[in-house]
């Protein structure tokens, strides 16, 4: 079944989710995502208005879908003048909560963890690393930026002083589940996953995986077929 996507309205600083979106699901977010990217291109290319059906073009989607995605949140544009571009991509950015910062507690130092650390456009949307664990005593200590690389052990207690939205696990996988389990012991509801492994959580829990390695081997299907 698609898992439906839960979210406070953008006008509501308290965060109470509304019954109405429940019915929002994962592709729709997806695709508000990449509304919201599109925009800021044309934003930036002094664009000033766009129509659904250039909208859609440069999505991938159909004019139907654009317009459909954005009428769960209002009414947006002008019959036969189209979207104000810099008040539309505005609009979606407080519907996906980027207009907020968000922090973030990373798991993991490795290679991938670095990877997602340095990443500039993390922080361009609003995402900040505020703590950095690792079970490697090499990388224990190191500074990346103005945060420094602290042992697992000390993961509890750094997140109750300084709490996070949102933990990232880019460990190995048979350490993933317990790492998860304590973020959420501690109240942390949203958790990006990349180690290859089915983990669980709450249903208040908002869980995303995210596996390179089965996106490299769909691609070895292209190929190969």
């Amino acid at each position: 079944m698609q898992r439906k996507f839960r979210s406070p309205r953008s006008d509501d600083s308290r965060g109470v989710a509304s019954p109405f979106l429940d019915r929002i699901s994962d592709f729709t977010v997806r695709r508000l995502s990449s509304y919201c990217r599109i925009l800021r291109n044309l934003e930036t290319n002094s664009a000033s208005t766009v129509s659904s059906a250039k909208l859609a073009e440069l999505c991938g989607v159909t004019s139907a879908q654009v317009r459909k995605d954005l009428s769960y949140f209002g009414n947006f544009g002008t019959r036969g003048l189209g979207y104000q571009v810099s008040e539309l991509k505005t609009a979606i950015e407080k519907i996906m909560g980027l207009h907020r910062q968000w922090s973030v507690a990373l798991f993991g130092a490795g290679s991938l963890g670095h990877a997602l650390f340095f990443h500039e456009g993390f922080r361009e949307d609003g995402f900040y690393f505020r703590h950095v664990f690792e079970v490697d005593p090499l990388k224990v200590g190191k500074k990346w930026q103005d945060v420094e690389i602290r042992p697992i052990e000390e993961a509890e207690s750094r997140l109750k002083r300084i709490p996070v939205d949102i933990a990232v696990v880019a460990t190995p996988s048979e350490s993933a589940q317990e790492i998860v389990d304590l973020v959420v012991g501690l109240g942390v509801k949203a958790i990006m996953n990349f180690a290859p492994r089915k983990l669980n959580v709450p249903d208040n829990v908002g869980l995303r995986n995210v596996n390179l390695a089965v996106a490299l081997e769909s691609l070895s299907f292209f190929l190969s077929n």
